[in-house]
């Protein structure tokens, strides 16, 4: 399976790098594909190490202005224009999405791919991983879209919240039909 995971290039704390470093373990020794933004640094690396160690392929897709720090023993390594390309790359090249810990691009990234999948023009799993509560606001902040109408579906249909990589691997082996 190929999984488009949307993080940070930050360097963060090890509450975040350790639950990323076992769901990334979780992907390689799956024999599963890292599709990922493509930089050599920050949690992006950390992901892309693990997945690699543990015998997984690496898709990056960096961004031309980014060029300078994508990761040069990736598998397979494309380069955007811009970052509206960026993302229909990564879109394209996944079976599934998965979102970790991130700033603004991260969140960017994944309200495109929500609102893609709200209007049908996609229909792959995509999971948040809300690792130490990062994503509970937003999570919060969903239900009450849905509650007040602001969804035409059910957030259930639009994005699944796991607490941890294992979770999301089973999530996704059972929505995508991968074992």
């Amino acid at each position: 399976m190929n999984i488009c995971v949307f993080l940070s290039a930050a360097d963060l704390d090890e509450r975040y790098t350790r639950p990323a470093r076992e769901f990334a373990e979780l992907i390689g020794k799956g024999g599963h594909t890292l599709v990922w933004g493509g930089s050599d640094s920050g949690l992006m690396k950390v992901v892309a190490d693990e997945v690699q160690k543990a015998g997984g392929r690496l898709v990056g897709v960096s961004v031309d202005f980014l060029r300078d720090v994508a990761r040069p023993d990736a598998d397979e390594m494309l380069v955007a224009k811009d970052l509206a390309e960026r993302k229909a790359l990564l879109l394209s090249r996944a079976d599934a999405v998965v979102v970790m810990v991130g700033g603004t691009g991260t969140l960017d990234e994944a309200t495109e791919i929500l609102e893609l999948k709200k209007h049908s023009l996609h229909t792959k799993p995509v999971v948040l991983l809300n690792t130490a509560g990062f994503y509970d606001g937003l999570k919060e902040q969903f239900l009450r879209m849905e509650e007040e109408g602001f969804l035409p579906m059910p957030v259930t249909d639009l994005v699944f919240f796991a607490e941890d990589g294992v979770g999301v691997l089973a999530y996704l082996e059972e929505s995508v039909g991968v074992r």
